[in-house]
């Protein structure tokens, strides 16, 4: 329905969704989270930067051959079947809901920084609330609206941080860096370490792609909104940290919780860039949430278009999968308030980690489709010009996303194989009704028409029996 409330996505706003959803919160941590490591985390981050950018480009060559909606799971079916398609759908879903209570939790520490005091578990919650359905508010609204939020918090939070990368570079003192290696073992193993927490800075990378329905021109928009997206973040992800790593002393930054806050603080002095990376950060995760509330809504609607989710995720309104928003909104409340009534462990920190986990499935198929496309030789999918370029491109991405689901741990993968299989019986419930509604259509078909009894015609006059009258 074309209205005033829709609006497709030009290249712009398609960008900034993939930024918007590829830079969360996790960020504001991150440059404390490796520097144990040493710098070698720096170069891990730059190898994990062009596994990123040869993933963005592999999901942009696939939109140009399949420009819908629903990103992996069409590229998964289209070369693997319904099965595969399936799963790519129901690894997705499950993680962009589960990321959603994970990222509204993480908010509430934030705002307690930009309003101090002494809050409670009950006004925690209903923070954690709030950050969850103001996007949501905001997708009910229409595509619009997604576009208008996504851009404006995009803006403000990739500003500010981009300022703070850029200007620490001039306060950046060699002295302050520690140890190429810190600890014992080999530097390689240093490097697989921080990667293994680096490793989902770039989840998101095929937002562009899993929205190409809402996209104008998404042949493309979707390829070009992707590899920007993906090079504007690792921009900010790598400038930063290399701006931090140089501002803050190595052993103060290891035991930093706010790396960010204390570099603004190094530079300029006092106390009040905890305030500002705070504010960013609020900001940062909001605009994530409403991106990561549209994809939730994106593959089971695309799913359910070919049967293999529950027909009422086709409900759309003003150009948003309306269930599906729904249904991801009331499944990460339901997570949030788990994880506040049982403490920040437990089942939502086991739930997060199949998240880790889950966000690969999609992944690994849609590069393996790419590379079926182009070992198969289908001449409909693929450009013979650019053979070895995107074979290149498909096995680095397989290969980047490989490493992913190795970085994740044993705990997540076992946890996430147990909640991938969980689908099958989503699948298997909507597979038999798909069959029977085929077997049905079948026997109607093959049923014989009732035979119309034929018109008797009325007889004819007899005009030489008829009284002749004068």
């Amino acid at each position: 329905m074309n209205d005033r409330h829709t609006r497709r996505f030009g290249l712009g706003t398609a960008t900034c969704l993939v930024m918007g959803n590829i830079i969360g919160g996790g960020i504001f941590l991150l440059p404390a989270s490796v520097a144990p490591f040493g710098t070698v985390s720096l170069v891990a981050f730059g190898v994990l930067t062009v596994g990123a950018v040869a993933l963005a480009l592999v999901f942009g060559r696939l939109a140009e051959r399949h420009p819908d909606t629903g990103g992996p799971y069409v590229y998964a079916r289209e070369a693997f079947g319904d099965f595969a398609g399936f799963l790519s759908a129901w690894s997705y879903w499950t993680m962009t809901w589960v990321s959603n209570a994970a990222l509204a939790v993480a908010a509430v520490g934030y705002v307690h920084v930009l309003l101090p005091g002494h809050p409670t578990k009950g006004t925690d919650l209903a923070v954690a609330l709030i950050a969850l359905w103001l996007p949501a508010v905001a997708n009910f609204a229409g595509t619009r609206y997604v576009g208008l939020v996504q851009t404006v918090s995009t803006v403000l939070k990739f500003v500010p941080l981009l300022f703070i990368a850029v200007v620490g570079l001039f306060f950046f003192d060699p002295h302050n860096l520690g140890a190429f290696h810190e600890g014992s073992g080999s530097a390689l193993g240093g490097m697989s370490a921080a990667a293994a927490i680096l490793l989902y800075s770039y989840v998101g990378v095929e937002s562009a792609a899993m929205s190409a329905g809402e996209v104008r021109d998404p042949e493309r928009n979707v390829g070009r909104a992707t590899v920007l997206g993906t090079i504007g973040s690792a921009v900010v992800y790598l400038l930063g940290t290399v701006a931090v790593f140089g501002t803050v002393a190595h052993d103060k930054l290891v035991k930093s919780q706010a790396p960010f806050s204390d570099a603004v603080n190094a530079m300029f002095g006092g106390h009040w860039g905890g305030t500002v990376v705070a504010l960013a950060a609020v900001v940062s995760i909001i605009g994530a949430l409403n991106g990561w509330t549209l994809m939730s809504a994106q593959s089971p609607y695309a799913a359910a278009k070919d049967g293999l989710f529950p027909a009422a995720f086709l409900t759309k309104r003003r150009g948003v999968p309306t269930v599906g928003v729904l249904a991801a909104g009331v499944l990460a409340s339901a997570l949030t308030v788990l994880n506040y009534l049982t403490g920040s462990g437990g089942v939502f920190e086991i739930l997060v980690l199949i998240t880790t986990f889950s966000a690969t499935v999609p992944y690994l198929l849609a590069a393996g489709a790419q590379v079926y496309f182009l070992l198969t030789g289908r001449r409909d999918k693929v450009r013979p010009a650019r053979f070895a370029r995107d074979l290149t491109l498909a096995l680095t991405a397989f290969g980047f996303t490989f490493w992913l689901v190795a970085g994740a741990g044993y705990a997540a993968i076992y946890q996430g194989v147990l909640f991938l299989f969980a689908g099958i019986l989503v699948y298997a419930v909507m597979a038999a009704r798909r069959t029977a509604r085929q077997e049905d259509d079948r026997a109607a078909a093959q049923l014989p028409t009732p035979r119309q009894p034929e018109a008797v015609p009325p007889p004819a006059a007899d005009d030489a029996a008829l009284p002749r009258t004068t």
